[in-house]
Parts: structure tokens; sequence; C-alpha cells
């Protein structure tokens, strides 16, 4: 990804105080943009997390991307998105990023090089 200029996703940022009524049932992994530590921006109101983010946009280059449920090689593949296809870009780290298609999914782990320059 080095080099790709990226840009923010338009998402309204919650307003007022956040909190919520009551338990909410965890999302299986791969489907909710939602982890322990972070969630998309879309989320807050609806799900906790420590942090929300506001996502950069990538696009996934010519040979596809396998989305992952976790940032090892033998992880299992929970997804495939076509070279091409939009995504949102909620963390980085390493070779690794964590997106999503949008805040209603579906989301894992893609290596970094399999984005678009």
């Amino acid at each position: 990804m080095s080099g790709a200029s990226k840009s923010t996703v338009e998402y309204s940022v919650p307003e007022g105080v956040l909190g919520l009524a009551g338990p909410v049932e965890k999302p299986a992994p791969g489907t909710l943009p939602l982890r322990g530590d972070l969630a998309h921006i879309a989320l807050a109101g609806k799900h906790l997390a420590a942090h929300y983010v506001i996502p950069t946009t990538g696009v996934v280059g010519n040979d596809g991307a396998d989305v992952m449920e976790n940032t090892r090689d033998d992880s299992p593949i929970l997804h495939h998105f076509e070279a091409g296809t939009r995504i949102e870009i909620l963390d980085s780290a390493g070779n690794w990023v964590w997106g999503c298609l949008g805040p209603d999914g579906p989301s894992g782990y893609m290596k970094a090089s399999c984005l678009a320059d």
C-alpha cells in the first residue's frame, strides 16, 4: 500500500451520549466489522468497542484477496474479495489490513500486498 492515496469514507459521527440498553449478541467472526478493541464508526451506539474508526478506502488488487479470520497464514478463509472490489480499511499492522465492504460486513484480515497501489 505504499504510495497509495487514501481517502476516508463519509459516515455520520454519532452525537450526544452513546450507550447500550442491554446485552447485545456477539456477531460471528467475519460478519460485522467489530473486534474487541475497535469497531466501524457506523456501529457506535449498537455495539461496544474501545475505539470507533472512520475507515479509509482501498481497492483489491488484480489477484483478489482472501479474507481471513486472523493474521496467521494458516487462518481460516472467511470470504474472497474479487479484484477491483472497493473495501473500507479499519486497521493495518505489518503485512496485514483489517477491513470490510461496509458497516454491515463482511469483514476480516487481508494481506496488505493484495491491495492495489
